[in-house]
């Protein structure tokens, strides 16, 4: 369980450093744009994004 846990962190640093080694300034924009929003449009994103987690996470396992 462990192991797993640990890659699937690795995996995802990973691809969280994706875009800003591959674009810099979109992921700059980008991080500014967040910095603008309000809380529940933030909470929001990460509602969204852990959901469709969970959903991939049925389909492909």
């Amino acid at each position: 369980m462990g192991a797993s846990l640990l890659t699937a962190f690795a995996l995802m640093l990973i691809i969280e450093g994706i875009l800003p080694f591959v674009a810099p300034a979109a992921w700059r924009e980008t991080f500014l744009r967040l910095a603008t929003m309000g809380d529940g449009q933030i909470r929001f994103v990460g509602l969204t994004s852990m959901l469709a987690g969970v959903v991939l996470l049925f389909i492909f396992h």
